[in-house]
Parts: C-alpha cells; structure tokens; sequence
C-alpha cells in the first residue's frame, strides 16, 4: 500500500465523536449498492432507450466500467469477496456447495463458512463506523456488526433468526408483513400471462421492500456505511433472458415490455436510494457481482470422465437400492426428529467409487473436479504418486474435446481447464475444500454434474433459453470526491480496499486488491496497517441448516439451475 507523509495522517472525526478517521477522507459517507448479475450489455442499452432515467443521471454524473468477478463468477464467492476483501482462495467459498473430502458429502456454505475471516463491517467497527447490511448474499446466520443486518438469500425463511439485532426481524416483519427469502419463478403448463406477471410484481416488490428497509433502518438507526443487495435482478434474468436478450424476443414484445417494467421499478429503488444518500451527504457505488449472458448449452463432465474410464457408476440395481435406503433413513430420522444435512455424494451422483478416479462433484458455473485420492477421500484410489500426472492428462482431455454448437460449427467445449491453486495464487496446503481442477465451458454453456441422456453437451432449444453467468460485471460511482462522466476498469476483489479508503481508513494488510484510485477527482491519500486476525476457528463441514431449510434452500437454487 502506498504510504502517506506523517503530517497528512491527522484524524478527521466527520461523522460523530466515537468515529476515527486515519487519513483524510474523500467521503463522509458510502451507500453501496449491489445489483447481483447487472451487466452493462442489459442496461446500457435500456438507458439508451430512455429507461432507468435515474440510474443514466447517476452514471453520467459519476465514474463507472467494468467490474470483473471472481473465478468462478457466481454469487457465493463474488460476494464473499466483496465483504472479506480476499479472493476465494483465502476466504474458502467458490460455490454454493461445499464438497468435505473426509465424508464424500456435501453441505451448503453460510456465513459460519467464513467465520474464520474478518469482513468489511468489521473492519468498519473497528474504527467506530456503523454499518447497515441488507441482503448481502453469504450473511446467513446473522453475526454481530456495529449497526444492523438483515440478512441475504441463502436464508432459509422468515421464521429463523434473520437480523441483527435479533429484535428488528419483529420490527420488519410488522411493516412488511409479506417480507419472503423465497425467489422460486412459478411456472405454469403452455406459460400462463397471469402467472408470469405476478412473477414479475413479486420481483418488483422486492426491489422496492429492499429499498425501504435500508432507507428506514438507517434513518432510525444511524449509518456510516450501508449496504444493500437487490438479489432478484439475478434471478430475473435467469428465467426472463429470452426476454431480454434482441436475438430472442421477437414475437414476444408483450412480455419484452414488462420486463423492461420491471427494470424500471429497479429504477425508482434507486432513486429512493440516491435521495437517501443525498440527504446523508453519502458517495454511492454501485456494483454487480457478475456480469449475465445466455445459457444456451450444459456441458456434461462427468459424461466424459464416464466416457473416458476416468469414472464409473453404480449398477442399476445398486442405484436402486441406494436411492431407497436414503428415502426410508431421511423418512425415519424426521420422523426422530434428527436431521443430518451432509448430502452423501452416492446418493447425489450414484458413482462407484471403487473404480472412479475423478469426479465433478458440484458445478456452479465451473465444474469442480476431485480426483479420488488415497489418504484424503475413504476408499480412495488413486495413488498420491500419481496426483500431478492424472491432473494434466485429464486436464489435457477437456482442453481438446470439441463439439458441434447449434448452429454446426465445432467450438471448443471447455475454454479453461485450469489447477485452483494457479488461479488464486496460493498452495493446496490447508485447503482440503479446493477441487483438483476448474472446468470453464464455453461462454453460453454451464458445466453440470449430473449425467441426462447421451453426449457431452446438451444444447438448448431458443424456446428455452434463459440467462447464466459472464466474468464481466459492472460498477459505477458518484457523489462526493468522484470523477464525473469518466471510465475505468477493476475487480470485486479491488471494492473493499476502495472503500476503506474513500474513508480515511487504514486497510488491513492482509486484504488483496487494490484502490481503485482512478476513480477520484483528486489524489487519494492510503496505507496499510497490521490486520487483526479473526477469534473464530475454520468452518467445520457441518451445516447450520436442517434437513428442512435445505429442502427450501435446495428448491431455491435448483430453480436457477445451480444444483444440476
């Protein structure tokens, strides 16, 4: 970090007596704004149209680019990098799922995944600053920050213990009676007008219940830095992309139209965000975790790896009898009372593990590959002698398997094959979660674990195309100190040392990133300073969730195709 001379590094106390300021600060205050999945490609040419009028005189006013995402780009680890300021490599998160090498299960990653990491809003409480936290995905269950937090989508329901502190989840739930955790798109045989509108007014209302929250919460509380995450443009544009994307709407103009309504209602949740930070004399960045493209295709990986001898299934009888003895064990353990929410990888995949060498076990976005390794899975195979030369030749395979896209023309089906620990620069040591291999498919295909039908890729007809994940995301800054009408480019990974430093803030040496300095309209003084190591042990591979709240919490995510 750069260093600042001695005379510059006066304390500025801009927000009340109990608040320390470093050095000196660009900004009194910071709204941040998370538009989970926004991508310039959507809302460029929406304001170009003359839509989102508040959103074009934000931009036009302020600086904004490209945000690139993390490697995987999706919401777990994106966002966990947002509020740790370290890439996945150290914070542990690079899906939704969490593969334990000890018990060949899986469980769901939550907020306890990274207890082991400080985050942002406690670097913030460290120097007296009071946050606001709505909806940041990863924030479930809630822990103790200098201010409030309602937290984000992994929530399983409103009847658990969703804030802090604990007694504002009373306060929410008697003003916004209909406040849900649940962002399932219903569907209905042949579509349904009826039913896809009110899929739309549901996401309407939470972007303007999100909205209100923060906006009263931090009005009655206080606030130094809010925060707060409008989830569901993700899932819009999952499930109404067809809608979106030009090459597809024809002949859907009807629903075109109230997508770009519902973008729209987006539009006047952040205007009543903009008036809030205005009135707090606030700088406001915005930021996807993402970026969004099409999904026209999903890459089988664990059909090559079967293809290729790497892996083999059980027998149909086995698989049989597997499947039933999970039904009857999961029927009798609730109907005990007791619950274990470790997902026995047999019971997900049906693999013979005896004879499998590698395996993608969860896929979100990338596939992550596990080769079956003696000593670190049970009943593994594969000798440690052995681990480097099977990683590069299965590596070598998917970078050469070609396939015939949609419209003929052969494409190279998996554009990145890549080790994790080359990826995120760090070593394997102390890393069991880390998979052995990344899969990247093509742009427009998704890597999936579960092995359909015959072939490596399953291509989808325009009919039901629907939205995935891009590594382009997009950012925009505006208010005090910042640079109007200008451009730049930066990472997720780069969002919390900027802050840090926009308020006069030491940053912890141990964040990654960088000050996005082009940003500012004048020079901006930072340094570093020894960070605090967290008092809370490494998540253990148990889950905080019930068999239930994973049922809920299965449903939600399997509705944007990320348990596939």
């Amino acid at each position: 970090m750069k260093k600042v001379s001695p005379q510059s590094q006066a304390a500025v106390d801009v927000a009340g007596g109990s608040v320390h300021r470093d050095l000196r600060a660009i900004a009194e205050r910071v709204l941040v704004v998370g538009l989970d999945g926004a991508t310039w490609d959507v809302l460029n040419p929406m304001m170009a149209a003359g839509q989102m009028p508040n959103l074009k005189a934000f931009v036009e006013r302020g600086t904004s680019g490209i945000l690139e995402s993390t490697k995987p780009p999706v919401t777990p680890a994106a966002w966990t990098t947002f509020m740790t300021g370290k890439c996945p490599g150290t914070h542990g998160i690079v899906d939704f799922e969490r593969y334990d090498i000890e018990t060949n299960s899986l469980v769901f990653n939550s907020h306890r995944s990274v207890a082991h990491v400080r985050t942002l809003w406690d670097m913030l409480g460290d120097k007296g600053l009071k946050v606001g936290v709505v909806a940041v995905p990863m924030t479930y269950p809630p822990r103790t920050v200098n201010g409030f937090l309602v937290t984000g989508f992994e929530t399983p329901n409103t009847k658990v213990d969703f804030t802090h502190p604990a007694d504002l989840k009373g306060e929410l739930l008697s003003r916004w009676p209909d406040y849900t955790f649940k962002s399932t798109w219903r569907r209905k045989t042949f579509g349904g007008e009826a039913v896809f509108h009110d899929n739309l007014r549901r996401f309407c209302r939470s972007f303007h219940q999100n909205a209100e929250i923060t906006i009263h919460f931090g009005d009655k509380l206080g606030w130094d830095v809010s925060m707060v995450v409008f989830k569901l443009v993700d899932n819009l544009q999952h499930k109404a992309w067809k809608y979106i994307d030009p090459r597809l709407n024809a002949g859907h103009e009807a629903r075109a139209a109230a997508v770009a309504d519902c973008f729209n209602e987006l539009d006047d949740a952040l205007g009543k965000l903009f008036e809030h930070a205005d009135r707090h004399n606030a700088t406001v960045f915005i930021m996807s975790d993402h970026g969004h493209g099409s999904l026209e295709g999903k890459a089988q990986a664990n059909w090559l790896l079967k293809e290729w001898g790497y892996l083999a299934l059980d027998s149909a009888p086995t698989r049989a009898r597997t499947r039933l003895t999970y039904l009857a064990d999961r029927a009798l353990r609730r109907k005990k009372g007791r619950f274990n929410s470790q997902r026995q990888i047999t019971q997900e995949l049906a693999v013979d593990f005896t004879k499998t060498q590698a395996c993608v076990m969860h896929a979100g976005e990338y596939g992550h590959l596990y080769l079956n390794l003696k000593g670190r899975q049970p009943g593994g195979i594969v000798d440690p002698a052995d681990y480097e030369r099977l990683r590069d030749e299965i590596r070598e395979r998917f970078l050469s398997e070609r396939a015939k896209g949609p419209d003929g023309r052969e494409l190279q089906l998996f554009q990145h094959v890549t080790k994790p620990e080359d990826v995120y620069g760090c070593t394997r040591a102390g890393r069991e979660w880390m998979p052995d291999l990344f899969l990247k498919a093509a742009d427009g295909v998704s890597v999936v674990r579960k092995i359909r039908g015959r072939g490596a890729v399953h291509w989808l007809p325009w009919r039901r195309i629907e939205g995935t994940h891009r590594f382009e995301g997009m950012f925009a800054a505006a208010g005090p100190g910042i640079v109007a009408n200008a451009k730049a480019r930066a990472a997720i990974l780069d969002s919390t040392p900027t802050i840090l430093a926009m308020l006069g803030l030491r940053i912890p040496d141990d964040v990654e990133g960088r000050v996005i300095e082009e940003l500012f309209a004048s020079p901006i003084e930072f340094e570093s300073e020894r960070a605090v190591e967290s008092n809370q042990a490494a998540a253990s591979a148990d889950s905080v969730f019930d068999e239930e709240q994973e049922r809920q919490l299965s449903e939600r995510l399997a509705d944007l195709g990320y348990l596939d």
